[in-house]
């Protein structure tokens, strides 16, 4: 690229200021810029043309200059106070997208660099205006375009397949379970997964790793790792895997799961429950799962009563009584084993996710440094 001539922004586009204030926004029919990845919308048009949206106050604040995402904009359209709009005068000889590449790949080293302010990191019109653009042909910016927007694309038709292969999996797995369950006895907590305190004697000069329970049931996390003398109060229990867990203040927002293996050497307080499941009778992942559905969600918020967060509390005698489908041993079994494998389906998936993401700024930054 240092063989293309550099070509100042105020050269090519018009800069001008975002007019409306996010807040302040009625929602109507032109697009809205702002800040998020998605549009808004606003009930008057402040700009016409072809633009390149660039923020100019810091996305993280308390003085750290950073920038998320640059937006490209055709059209009618109103962009927030925050950002300006880069409207491109000289099509003849640049592609919008293509600076919208550019900079996007580039902000790092290009833009962030601009920002000033102790607390409040801001860019100046004048900055953005004497930002240089490397400037080939036209028919070569055009063709760089359209490869970068044809990977971006593929990337999004892999994430839509790998999506659709997962929701057809979530199916399969909900109407297994629905039968599973279809006229299958109903049995107490307390017989098929009592709960099960393995109380620690806290030695002072020992270390414990202390286990949480995500909300919205997002797994365990392993909270901090504090010395016996730094518990005062609490009580310890040990965890093992396969315990199938409860917080006991936030099973109302889904706080639920089934302990992994590497959680076998955390500990837990005693808002905790750890409930053990008989394994002559139900399998912990099952169970799981049907805390999961509406059906059995609805028994836990009845047994977490209460108006605010702090009050909702669940004790151990209320999830005890809580009375769950248990289908034949065999039959919960195989649901596990699919829903592990969905599990493992996910995670791959995952990784593909990752690297699809990864994929269009390794390019970028191949193609523009």
């Amino acid at each position: 690229m240092s063989r293309w001539p550099m070509v100042p922004m105020r050269d090519l586009f018009q800069i001008t200021k975002g007019q409306i204030g996010i807040k302040a926004a009625t929602p109507g029919d032109f697009p809205l810029v702002t800040t998020g990845e998605s549009h808004l919308s606003h009930i008057e048009a402040h700009f016409s043309g072809d633009a390149v949206c660039i923020p100019m106050v810091s996305a993280s604040g308390h003085g750290h200059a950073s920038i998320k995402r640059l937006h490209h904009i055709q059209g009618d359209f109103a962009v927030g106070s925050i950002l300006c709009a880069c409207i491109n005068q000289q099509p003849d000889r640049v592609s919008t997208r293509y600076v919208f590449h550019y900079l996007t790949a580039c902000k790092d080293t290009v833009i962030i660099p601009l920002m000033q302010g102790s607390a409040n990191v801001s860019l100046k019109l004048a900055d953005i205006e004497g930002i240089a653009i490397p400037l080939p042909p036209l028919a070569k910016q055009q063709a760089l375009v359209s490869s970068i927007d044809a990977l971006a694309d593929k990337a999004r038709q892999v994430n839509a397949h790998l999506d659709a292969i997962e929701s057809d999996a979530e199916r399969l797995l909900a109407v297994f379970f629905r039968e599973a369950i279809h006229d299958a006895p109903l049995r107490a907590m307390d017989k098929v997964a009592p709960l099960v305190r393995r109380e620690i004697t806290i030695d002072p000069d020992a270390s414990y790793k202390e286990l949480g329970v995500r909300s919205f049931y997002k797994g365990t996390f392993q909270r901090r790792t504090m010395t016996g003398m730094d518990y005062s109060w609490q009580n310890l229990y040990q965890v093992k895997a396969g315990d199938l867990i409860f917080s006991n203040i936030m099973a109302w927002e889904q706080a639920i799961t089934v302990a992994k293996p590497e959680d076998a050497d955390c500990v837990g307080n005693h808002r905790m429950l750890t409930c053990l499941a008989d394994a002559e009778s139900a399998v912990p992942g099952f169970l799981w799962y049907y805390f999961t559905t509406p059906e059995g969600f609805a028994k836990i918020e009845a047994a977490s009563p209460g108006t605010a967060a702090r009050n909702k509390t669940m004790t151990a005698p209320a999830l005890m009584a809580i009375e769950v489908p248990i289908p034949p041993l065999k039959v919960q079994q195989t649901f596990d084993t699919l829903q592990a494998k969905i599990a493992e389906l996910k995670t791959k998936h995952a990784a593909i996710r990752e690297a699809n993401q990864a994929l269009l700024p390794a390019t970028l930054e191949r193609v523009f440094n």
